[in-house]
């Protein structure tokens, strides 16, 4: 019988598997490595998940829960849609940037896993892509977005834009900061979505 997917060693292996995983690759990170990181025995690992797969899956669905709960909590006590906006661009990009190693793993490491591996995680991701798309509609029944906007293809723009700046800092020598990219970035988007070029002051 699987032990429950919370307590102490759950945690250390979710974090240990971000660690190991980001450090060696994927296909490199043994079981053991992980458990060894953990503090754990090998076997102590399989009474939590199937196998690695299913520990990248739950890393990605812990992760991403975390982040989207906090983000749903933090933009919905914002009422101004730019500031929606902003926020939004400066919660992605900072979490990434003060978690090194999950940002390897998001943005690098699940990117090159098995179609069985994204299929897993295509869920919590929707929830993050709700989120994004929920701002755009607050800004086009607020009146401050074009009212003519397909809020899909905004989203998918939003999230791609986020993706590939992120994507870009990961994989270059660090040599700058990711939230440095926040407000050019805002000023991209928000130019883009506006009611008449109406853009309200980057504020975070």
């Amino acid at each position: 019988m699987a032990a429950k997917r919370t307590g102490e060693k759950y945690d250390a292996i979710i974090e240990a598997a971000v660690k190991v995983i980001a450090e060696n690759g994927y296909h490199n990170s043994q079981v053991s490595k992980i458990a060894r990181e953990a503090g754990v025995a090998d076997g102590t690992i399989y009474l939590y998940f199937k196998n690695k797969e299913d520990l990248l899956v739950s890393l990605f669905k812990v992760k991403m829960g975390e982040f989207t709960a906090g983000a749903r909590h933090e933009l919905k006590e914002l009422q101004d849609s730019f500031a929606k906006l902003a926020r939004l661009i400066y919660l992605h990009f900072n979490r990434l940037e003060t978690d090194r190693y999950l940002a390897l793993v998001l943005q690098i490491q699940l990117r090159q896993s098995e179609t069985s591996i994204r299929q897993g995680i295509a869920g919590p991701l929707k929830l993050y892509f709700n989120i994004i798309e929920e701002v755009v509609s607050h800004g086009i029944e607020s009146g401050a977005f074009k009212p003519d906007i397909n809020r899909k293809l905004a989203r998918q723009m939003i999230f791609g834009t986020m993706d590939e700046v992120a994507t870009s800092w990961v994989m270059s020598s660090h040599n700058y900061k990711l939230t440095d990219q926040i407000e050019p970035v805002y000023y991209l988007l928000a130019r883009a979505l506006a009611q008449d070029g109406k853009v309200k002051s980057f504020s975070i």
